[in-house]
């Protein structure tokens, strides 16, 4: 089967990365697979009953109703056309399926969209609790290693500790942060922007407000927030990345369709995915708002941020169906 043992063959060599999925993603994984045995003892044929409860197994891990169900039909359709019997079988043709529905003929990427010349202002937004300060300090450290010249922006001006937090980060991993006694967010990105051009910075990252509450005040201050940079650089922000924590389910969903509203996301930043049992929520994001997650945090050390990638992301998930896990 095609992406079932291409899955197995790339991933038993040795990758520190495909470890951190693999342990990131141990709750969602436990939890599907004892289902799913439960379920292949339970019924000996791939009758209605056998899809009703696998379906409902799919659902409560967050995959997404909607990506549920067009996973069933086209099981369906194969089981149909392909004569199959056995009840295992179709294990394999679950993994294939969902990466296929995942992709979609689309060429999806992960790649933060860098400037060709000058600096790169990458944007985050998120409600509070996120895990967004961290997150931006994982982004920092990361960009770091990888030889980048990197200016924090500490543009969350509403709530209360938040400057003091991300300068508390800088210290940590030895990142320079911009912050002024003004409670206007947009100044603090005029002087971050600013001092990122004069200083030849290559990537600058910007912390928001993250309340939701009000919609309008978030747009009129997020619109401010873009034109502020767009002066300072045409085409910036060159990234709006929102933060969400997997572990609220479709709490989260629901927090994504309500910053697309308001501003241009551009990618998602899915935190604490390692802490959940409900780790299919990155196939129901993109089912929801069509907005692709281009990093995911697997674990509480300034390394355990990751770009996100599809095929890592489903072997993670279920690893324990192919015959080789190790647990």
């Amino acid at each position: 089967m095609g992406l079932f043992d291409k899955l197995k063959n790339i991933f038993n060599k040795e990758d520190k990365t495909v470890t951190l999925y693999s342990d990131g993603l141990e709750k969602t994984r436990k939890e599907v697979n004892t289902k799913l045995t439960m379920l292949s003892k339970k019924h000996k044929s791939l009758d209605n009953a056998y899809f009703e409860e696998l379906e409902e197994i799919l659902i409560m891990a967050d995959i997404g109703v909607n990506t549920v169900m067009e996973l069933i039909d086209k099981l369906k359709a194969r089981v149909k056309r392909e004569n199959i019997v056995d009840v295992d079988d179709l294990r394999e043709i679950i993994v294939d399926e969902m990466f296929i529905i995942y992709v979609n003929n689309q060429i999806l990427t992960n790649k933060i969209n860098y400037a060709s010349d000058g600096p790169t202002v990458l944007l985050f937004v998120g409600v509070n609790g996120v895990g967004k300060t961290t997150t931006i300090a994982k982004m920092a450290y990361k960009l770091k290693e990888e030889g980048k010249k990197v200016l924090l922006v500490a543009a969350d001006t509403f709530r209360a500790g938040a400057v003091e937090q991300i300068i508390e980060w800088g210290k940590k991993i030895d990142v320079r942060v911009v912050s002024n006694n003004s409670k206007d967010p947009s100044s603090v990105i005029y002087d971050g922007v600013d001092i990122a051009l004069k200083e030849n910075y290559d990537v600058v990252l910007v912390d928001t407000a993250g309340r939701l509450q009000n919609k309008v005040n978030l747009m009129n201050e997020l619109d401010k927030m873009n034109k502020v940079i767009g002066k300072l650089i045409p085409n910036a922000p060159h990234e709006t990345l929102l933060v969400l924590d997997a572990t609220t389910g479709q709490n989260g969903i629901s927090q994504a369709k309500s910053f697309k509203e308001i501003t241009n996301i551009t990618g998602i930043v899915l935190t604490k995915l390692d802490g959940t049992a409900k780790g299919g929520i990155v196939l129901a994001i993109k089912e929801n708002v069509g907005i692709p997650v281009k990093y995911i945090g697997l674990g509480e050390k300034m390394t355990d941020l990751e770009a996100f990638d599809i095929e890592k992301y489903i072997y993670g998930l279920f690893k324990d169906m192919m015959g080789d896990s190790d647990e």
